[in-house]
């Protein structure tokens, strides 16, 4: 296993986890700026109006891309697997 080859997994893993994040991640982003802009347009300064609302959106989103992430994850896994024989040279 060359250093390339190191680098080339943890890349690639690095990628899927930002691929995976990204929809969960957008999702809360997008629904605090929503909250935020009310809060301050209504001068509402409730703290914990920002949770209820977050949290929801977070565990829609991941209901909404949960078979994804798994098809992702799964590929991933079955890749680097497969893989294992190139990568030590067997």
């Amino acid at each position: 296993m060359t250093q390339l080859d190191v680098i080339q997994v943890g890349t690639e893993a690095m990628w899927t986890a930002v691929r995976l994040g990204a929809p969960v991640l957008i999702v809360a982003l997008v629904v605090g700026l929503g909250i935020a802009l009310f809060q301050a347009v209504t001068q509402i300064q409730e703290q914990t109006l920002v949770f209820v609302p977050k949290i929801l959106a977070i565990i829609a989103a991941i209901a909404i891309s949960g078979p994804w992430m798994m098809n992702t994850m799964v590929a991933f896994t079955r890749n680097l697997f497969l893989s294992i024989p190139t990568i030590t040279g067997a």
